[in-house]
């Protein structure tokens, strides 16, 4: 799954989705500033309670450090993030 990432964002929410030329992701913004891997921290922790999974079962695989981040969903399947992704109204 594709997040945008805004640290220092003042809430720990998603705020909807949006598309790209790969596909679409959603957007996010959590309270924790980006130092020590404290944002992706708290976007794991965030998407997991969104998705209804243990923290332990969401982790960023691919842009530590980037805006854009690809997290991974332990046992999820691709139709069943499909469908998460799908429940937040695109946003410009």
């Amino acid at each position: 799954m594709r997040v945008r990432l805004t640290p220092s964002g003042g809430a720990d929410r998603i705020d909807g989705r949006a598309a790209d030329e790969t596909g679409p992701y959603l957007k996010a913004r959590v309270r924790a500033a980006p130092e020590n891997n404290e944002a992706n921290r708290a976007l794991e922790a965030l998407i997991a309670k969104a998705f209804g999974v243990a923290k332990g079962k969401v982790s960023v695989s691919r842009g530590q450090t980037a805006r854009l981040k690809v997290l991974e969903i332990d046992g999820a399947r691709d139709n069943d993030i499909a469908a998460f992704i799908a429940r937040y109204e695109e946003k410009p």
